[in-house]
């Protein structure tokens, strides 16, 4: 892992990977037909800006295509490494691992990469934030659950031949979560998928550092199958509306203010979510108060992020973001993108 300092050192790059040299706001732009029309994309410039010298920002328009900046270890202004704080004071040890996976049929050659990265992604986040407190949710991009074609099949013969192990004998434990987008996956159904219910305590639809087998349960959600579409970025949209967050909501209390957000996004260009990418942006920033530097976004697909890649230019609008090749794996991609967590951690100050 690379040592993170808080001060950038604009001279020196690698591709894919964004640090700002500082980031004393932005506007996202987009339109006003999502479930909000309150889209205030200011920065928070209080939360990172106290000692910059430069400014960055980005539009709907002018996605970032510069080079970017990574930042050498120069380690914690201290001496005394007994009675140092090593947790970054800013996000108050709190953090919110969102992953966005595509059910597409396109992403069967990447299933033994994405189940090989697993216990990885795990590993990492218990490694690197063992004293944080964590949630971890996945959601798809997709308003259906399992393969629609196999639920009359259930009905009718109890079992469904496209996909031999589909859980016909388990649909009554469907509910109206299970069938929301942006609801945090705990059932996932259809070709490669996980076909089982999940054990998460708590009855909650997303994982904590509390959860018993962790590694194993994360697997369990986050093996969505093939059987779907890549609404990647409306699903994001909805899982940032407050009511979903909301107690009662189907993912009450995974969405905290106080928490720096990580989405990571796997599969997909999103050629056919509602909105745009300026709109899915400003839904974020809205749940995160305005403020681009709680946020840490990582997509795994293509580095070159072709011009019909959606997803790629809205992670294009934050200032931590990394851009990474899905043919590599996965799980180096995430150990990266996570430095950049300890970065903004560094420097967030929860509004």
């Amino acid at each position: 892992m690379l040592g993170l300092a808080c001060t950038p050192s604009g001279s020196d790059t690698t591709t894919g990977l964004s640090v700002p040299d500082t980031w004393a706001g932005g506007s996202t732009g987009g339109s006003t037909d999502a479930f909000t029309t309150d889209l205030s994309a200011t920065a928070n410039a209080s939360s990172t800006a106290s000692s910059a010298t430069t400014s960055a920002s980005t539009d709907d328009s002018s996605p970032t295509t510069d080079a970017t900046t990574l930042i050498y270890d120069v380690g914690p202004d201290t001496t005394d490494s007994d009675t140092a704080d090593t947790k970054p004071p800013g996000c108050k040890g709190k953090i919110d691992f969102l992953f966005v996976i595509s059910r597409h049929g396109s992403m069967k050659s990447a299933q033994e990469q994405l189940i090989a990265a697993f216990p990885k992604f795990i590993e990492t986040i218990e490694a690197k934030f063992a004293d944080f407190d964590f949630h971890i949710m996945v959601i798809d991009g997709d308003h259906t659950w399992g393969l629609v074609t196999c639920d009359p099949k259930c009905d009718q013969n109890g079992t469904c031949d496209e996909v031999p192990d589909y859980p016909c004998d388990l649909l009554d434990q469907l509910t109206t979560c299970d069938r929301t987008i942006g609801a945090g996956n705990v059932f996932a159904a259809g070709a490669y998928a996980s076909n089982t219910p999940c054990k998460i305590a708590g009855g909650r639809r997303y994982l904590t550092k509390e959860q018993p087998n962790l590694a194993e349960t994360f697997a369990c959600v986050a093996k969505l199958g093939i059987s779907g579409t890549d609404l990647m970025g409306e699903a994001l949209t909805m899982a940032m509306k407050p009511e979903i967050n909301a107690p009662g909501g189907c993912n009450a209390g995974f969405l905290r203010d106080d928490a720096l957000l990580m989405v990571t996004f796997i599969g997909g260009l999103d050629d056919g979510s509602k909105w745009d990418p300026g709109t899915w942006s400003a839904n974020v920033l809205k749940a995160k108060k305005g403020d681009a530097g709680a946020v840490v976004m990582l997509n795994i697909r293509d580095p070159l992020c072709p011009p019909h890649d959606r997803i790629c230019e809205l992670v294009k609008k934050y200032p931590y973001h990394l851009v990474a090749d899905g043919d590599e794996p996965f799980e180096g991609a995430f150990d990266q993108a996570t430095d950049l967590v300890d970065v903004a951690c560094s420097l967030y100050i929860p509004g």
